[in-house]
């Protein structure tokens, strides 16, 4: 039988009326070493800008930072809690602390007790280790994490180390006692749909907050009032922000679009400018994250985004060969150039 760590009230509280969260980058000097200035300083640029929360230690922030020859986790960690903790201190806020977890269970507990010592207050919890197991060994593998920390569950998409996982599976994940939210990111219709209906279908519907991270489809989830008939009930859910990858680089923009959508979907009435704003995100994110090179450059894509922004000296990742594909530099060019409204830092 499996303890469940108790999620902080206003926390869960926090995720459930919504928030940006950005997944937080990983800054490097040209020797590829942590610039910890511009490390604290992204974190700061992120909640200067209204982000409710950050994400650390996701795929963004590059899980090359767990290899023994690198092992900045407890650093990067560390960084980021104490200067959003100091930023609240400042400001009078209270921000969500989301640690990104990964591995098989022994490693992943240990990240989530170095997450929860150093003060996070839920878990994003990959499961991409865990590709070819069975439904049943993954819950058992989330709900021995659970018992360290409150888990934001994650549906990766398949092309970048994801898999499929049905109805069911998160139907019984989102039973977990302390399971505050889902980051939804398949880059899939379909799938977001299982887990919207699984979500719907559960005991706790009214206890998990929805968070888009389609990057390739962040308004429309945005303005979408999901309408699931269960049994003889129809349930309502809407997602209540995005945890995502994109929101890493013109976060202040961000957040405009964030709150412009929640408020004409409370209206009832999409204008059709939004719509048009939807594939103008969809198309700036498909520069950034290097779509047409199956997501190669993602994070070089983002670096880049946020070096000319004044936040990153450059766009050095870890991995030497991780940057921009060519042609690359080009589309940011052409997508700052004709949206500069949403890609503005």
């Amino acid at each position: 039988m499996h303890r469940y760590t108790q999620p902080i009230a206003w926390v869960a509280s926090a995720l459930r009326e919504g928030m940006v969260i950005p997944a937080h980058p990983l800054a490097l000097n040209a020797s590829r070493q942590i610039d910890v200035d511009r490390q604290a300083g992204l974190a700061r640029y992120f909640h200067s800008a209204g982000a409710g929360g950050v994400a650390i230690g996701v795929h963004t922030t590059q899980f090359a930072i767990r290899l023994p020859q690198h092992d900045l986790l407890k650093q990067v960690l560390s960084i980021g809690a104490d200067t959003i903790r100091q930023c609240d201190k400042e400001t009078d806020r209270q921000s969500v602390l989301v640690a990104g977890v990964c591995g098989e269970t022994k490693q992943a507990i240990a990240e989530a007790r170095l997450a929860s010592e150093l003060g996070y207050h839920a878990a994003l919890l990959s499961v991409a280790d865990y590709r070819n197991a069975p439904n049943e060994a993954i819950l058992n593998h989330a709900r021995s994490v659970a018992s360290e920390i409150p888990l934001i569950g994650f549906y990766l998409q398949p092309a970048v180390g994801g898999r499929i996982l049905s109805f069911d599976f998160w139907r019984a994940f989102s039973e977990i006692p302390n399971v505050l939210a889902i980051k939804i990111a398949p880059f899939n219709r379909y799938q977001t749909l299982d887990v919207v209906r699984a979500v719907a279908a559960s005991s706790r519907v009214d206890e998990i907050a929805l968070y888009t991270g389609n990057d390739d489809n962040i308004v429309v989830d945005l303005i979408t009032e999901f309408r699931v008939q269960v049994d003889e009930k129809e349930v309502c859910l809407k997602f209540a922000g995005g945890l995502l990858g994109h929101w890493a680089c013109w976060t202040r923009s961000a957040v405009t679009l964030w709150k412009r959508c929640l408020k004409e979907r409370e209206t009832g009435v999409i204008s059709s400018e939004l719509l048009s704003i939807a594939q103008q995100i969809t198309d700036a994110n498909a520069a950034i994250f290097d779509a047409a090179n199956q997501y190669r450059g993602c994070i070089a894509g983002i670096h880049e985004a946020l070096r000319r922004d004044g936040l990153l000296d450059g766009i050095w990742c870890l991995d030497p060969l991780e940057e921009l594909s060519p042609g690359q530099a080009e589309s940011i060019d052409r997508v700052c150039q004709a949206y500069p409204e949403w890609t503005l830092p």
